[in-house]
């Protein structure tokens, strides 16, 4: 979508077939703390690569992480 167009941004998001909310999207940054508890499941997955969201929770929380099954 083009802000420089005349085409309000309604109109040019139904031309494209998609949300106006796409269009509006900003992706929030990750924090740090974030960042850390995805590089332990990463390392616990290449561990455990059978492991459900109950064991990786249990896994995740024997390490200090206190998370349930959704974060």
């Amino acid at each position: 979508m083009d802000d420089s167009l005349q085409i309000s941004v309604s109109k040019q998001a139904k031309l494209l077939k998609v949300s106006r909310g796409c269009y509006y999207y900003r992706p929030k940054p990750v924090s740090a703390s974030d960042l850390k508890l995805m590089r332990c499941i990463d390392e616990l997955h290449l561990q455990y690569p059978f492991a459900g969201s109950r064991m990786m929770r249990d896994l995740l929380n024997r390490q200090g992480h206190h998370i349930g099954r959704r974060h």
